[in-house]
């Protein structure tokens, strides 16, 4: 494999980040594979975010040949904020935002660069062909997508790998479990020094990320010839057996993403859709997860900040909003 990702002279330098929580029995195997990857300028850097299990002997009992930092919080930061602090600690030029619980294959880190060098345009992320960990034979990511009803799923999700998604794409976003991130892009688009929206905590915060790449002109792409497995723990089929708190963050988050991203335009034509999704969160939240009404709550005591950030990303957009909106209308498009 000829490109900078392939271990050698001139390598691009990655940072691989890892936010961990209650994962203890992870740590090992996952390790384990990152020992295989080929890249030569590689680095590690785990922040362990307020696990209470044995996830911080796991780390302090690791074994890895090179670089690594480990940094320790007594509380749970949330992804968002966990994976702010992992980048903040290293000053490499490229991330990968890894989950403990994937297994990314020895050539990722080669083919994921390879595939952000040969494009002619600005390349903000490259994500992977990620195949279920732990139910052999099922997609769980090849990119990400957006519906009329300002859903974000993941392409191919759980269905059976019959080779489709083979193709390199431009894709609208990456789930945050295995994606290269350029420093440069994050650099570019992070409000008040924040890359990772910290108010999301844990879940769309990805998605929220992905808005903002694409309102500055970074392009985000797909490589199918880059692998990783992962062990999806959060599904809409599972939400009855999600922690309270995540399903708090994920109802709240999803009004939130509306409230950064969402022009006029689009609120007109997503109308129907999205209101009709709201009600049916409203009333799933009075019926069977009283718990997570917290989030309007929530939403109503901050609503001033909200309006502040939205204000402040507007001001900083670069693309037409036409450009972002036809995302609502396509899955991908040729690299």
């Amino acid at each position: 494999m000829s490109s900078q990702g392939a271990a050698g002279e001139g390598a691009s330098r990655v940072a691989v980040c890892v936010v961990t929580h209650n994962c203890e029995a992870d740590v090992a195997p996952f390790l384990a594979t990152l020992e295989r990857i080929e890249h030569s300028e590689l680095e590690l850097v785990i922040v362990d975010s307020g696990s209470h299990d044995g996830t911080p002997g796991a780390l302090a009992r690791a074994k890895f040949s090179r670089p690594v930092r480990v940094d320790h919080s007594s509380d749970n930061l949330g992804f968002a904020g966990a994976m702010n602090r992992a980048i903040d600690l290293t000053s490499a030029e490229w991330i990968l935002a890894l989950n403990a619980d994937t297994r990314p294959a020895p050539d990722l880190v080669g083919r994921l660069l390879a595939r952000a060098n040969a494009a002619t345009y600005p390349v903000g992320a490259v994500t992977a062909r990620l195949s279920r960990l732990d139910q052999p034979g099922l997609l769980d990511a090849c990119g990400m997508y957006v519906t009329w009803a300002w859903r974000h799923h993941d392409r191919g999700s759980d269905e059976p790998d019959k080779g489709q998604w083979s193709s390199p794409e431009r894709v609208f976003g990456a789930t945050g479990a295995a994606v290269l991130l350029r420093r440069a892009a994050l650099d570019d688009v992070a409000i008040a020094g924040e890359i990772f929206a910290e108010e999301f905590h844990s879940y769309r915060e990805d998605a929220e990320l992905a808005f903002r790449l694409r309102e500055r002109a970074w392009e985000v792409l797909y490589e199918p010839a880059a692998k990783a497995q992962h062990r999806r723990a959060g599904t809409p089929g599972r939400r009855r057996s999600m922690p309270p708190h995540v399903n708090y963050h994920s109802l709240k988050n999803r009004y939130l993403l509306r409230a950064y991203h969402q022009g006029g335009a689009n609120f007109v034509y997503t109308l129907v859709p999205t209101f009709l999704r709201d009600l049916g969160a409203l009333a799933y939240a009075c019926l069977f997860e009283r718990q997570s009404l917290a989030a309007y709550a929530w939403l109503w005591r901050h609503r001033r900040e909200i309006l502040a950030k939205r204000r402040s990303i507007r001001a900083r957009r670069t693309v037409p909003r036409r450009l972002v909106d036809r995302w609502f209308w396509k899955k991908g498009l040729p690299t």
